[in-house]
């Protein structure tokens, strides 16, 4: 009865398996030798998994066939191919003790079934092992070295590159502007994950694939403490190199925004400009009902007879995102008024020293602190755990300082901060009619756009007219038409709102800013 062989070839995508190779060469080389060596195969086994530990599906199935008496024989390129481990490495042996392997054929190794021949099979399944563990503990001896330098020892995360030819990782032109838009927008509190989704896609925002980003890179992204310079690799913390694309402010401010909408909510109704309005001619509440698949508003009447009619849930989604657009910004006219602060910024920019000198003593000393950690933790003085929670710390003490610093820098620029931040906010506003939301546009044109709210009507320029009547609510409806004044600064971006000049705009709010400043 002739013996029966199965062919087994095996290629892993690790890099420390590159030079061997492919499973087609292995397989035309296995065919050749098993012709000239008159050899049956019954069956081929082909795997692209690494053999450095146990639970090869396919591996297991021959073995398995084997011990079934399928087959006598097993013919491959090289020993490694078959195992880099002990536990398969061992079961190869333990059947050649048992019979059930009777043959072992290799292109690259000479087998004999003989104590001799056992013993050099367990040599090479030991070195297949001893470069595995060798090649690994070299490669985790060079993160080590990379992340004592500051530098990111794996995959740049989204919004940055590795950048190949200065071998670190670097700010991604493209997707790194969006990813801290991403930041600031979410940190606004008025969109949810679901929400930033599409919004993020609608900007260009995507995974590598192209694909959307999925909810939970999304998250995974906004509570990465890489992107404002801090890196957390195997549970311990280390500070990067990098240019950080937010800052620890902006980064905290984001991480309660999460924890906030991660707490179950209970919505009282489904109307959505319920407190929105009062009514124009009594003052009384605006409530509302749902009728033949609409919602309407109408005065609750509670101070007596009103004449105002219902108006439906649609015309006054309408307004308020008319009303937005007059102070939206869109994507080209904010970059360019952008540009136009930037100048102004750089022109701004005043000498510091004292206070930087300051600052950088106090942040020498935390390195000195961090050193002598370190000293503490080799000598065996303090436990892993205390080590990595002081370390922690100190670290977080040394961002804080730093951002200190920063802001000592911008505080010489008086006016321009809240200027970026209004002109951000504009830009918001815009994404928010993009997004349909009804509830944020909502908070936008009451939170943001409209007068004070707890303070009576004035007569001056609203955006349908001066409000009738007097009412304590800063945007009344009458006539089903809303009524408010815009406040400032909007009001100075909505008198430009027919205007196609962008600079007239950015003059208008630029003048605002300097003057309050």
């Amino acid at each position: 009865m002739p013996n029966i062989f199965f062919l087994y070839a095996r290629k892993s995508t690790e890099s420390e398996e590159r030079q061997v190779l492919s499973i087609e060469s292995q397989i035309v080389e296995l065919r050749s030798l098993a012709q000239k060596e008159n050899i049956i195969i019954k069956a081929e086994f082909t795997e692209s998994m690494t053999a450095k530990e146990p639970g090869r599906p396919l591996f297991n199935e021959m073995i398995s066939r084997i011990e079934k008496g399928e087959a006598q024989g097993i013919i491959a390129w090289h020993p490694d191919r078959l195992a880099r481990n002990s536990v398969d490495g061992g079961r190869i042996v333990y059947l050649l003790d048992t019979g059930h392997i009777k043959f072992l054929k290799f292109s690259s190794f000479w087998f004999e079934s003989s104590p001799q021949g056992k013993f050099m099979l367990n040599i090479a399944f030991g070195q297949s092992k001893y470069m595995v563990d060798n090649l690994s503990e070299n490669v985790k001896r060079g993160q080590r070295q990379k992340l004592r330098r500051g530098e990111w020892p794996g995959w740049a995360p989204l919004g940055y590159l590795n950048n190949k030819n200065l071998r670190k990782v670097v700010i991604d032109p493209v997707k790194g502007p969006l990813v801290r838009q991403l930041f600031e927008t979410y940190a606004t509190g008025k969109f949810n994950l679901r929400e930033m989704q599409k919004i993020a896609f609608g900007w260009g925002l995507v995974s590598r694939p192209g694909n959307p980003l999925s909810k939970s890179e999304l998250q995974r992204t906004l509570k990465r403490p890489f992107s404002y310079g801090l890196m957390k690799y195997t549970g311990e913390w280390h500070q990067g190199t990098h240019e950080p694309l937010i800052t620890k402010e902006l980064f905290d401010k984001v991480q309660a925004v999460i924890l906030r909408q991660s707490r179950p909510k209970k919505r009282k109704n489904s109307f959505v400009f319920l407190g929105f309005a009062t009514c124009a001619t009594c003052g009384a509440a605006i409530t509302a009902e749902r009728q033949k698949g609409h919602h309407y508003y109408r005065c609750t009447k509670k101070k007596g007879p009103c004449s105002e009619p219902y108006v439906r849930e649609e015309s006054l989604a309408e307004q308020v995102k008319a009303a937005i657009s007059k102070v939206a910004l869109s994507p080209d006219v904010f970059q360019q008024m952008m540009a136009e602060w930037t100048k102004e910024q750089e022109s701004a920019r005043q000498p510091i020293a004292h206070i930087k000198a300051e600052i950088e003593k106090r942040g020498f000393e935390i390195r000195k602190k961090l050193d002598r950690l370190l000293e503490a933790h080799l000598d065996g003085i303090i436990e892993k755990a205390e080590y990595r929670s002081k370390k922690e710390f100190l670290l977080k003490k040394k961002v804080d300082l730093e951002e200190e610093l920063k802001k000592a820098e911008e505080g010489a620029f008086g006016w321009l901060e809240p200027c970026r931040e209004f002109l951000q906010a504009a830009h918001q506003a815009h994404q928010v009619l993009a997004t349909g939301n009804l509830e944020a546009q909502k908070l936008v044109l009451q939170e943001k756009i409209g007068s004070n709210l707890r303070l009576p009507l004035s007569r001056g320029p609203s955006e349908a007219g001066a409000a009738p009547g007097n009412c304590t609510s800063g945007v009344v409806l009458a006539a089903k038409t809303l009524h408010f004044d815009f406040s400032l600064p909007w009001r100075r971006l909505a008198a430009t709102a027919h205007c196609s000049n962008w600079r007239r705009e950015w003059v208008q709010v630029g003048t605002f800013y300097r003057i309050i400043s």
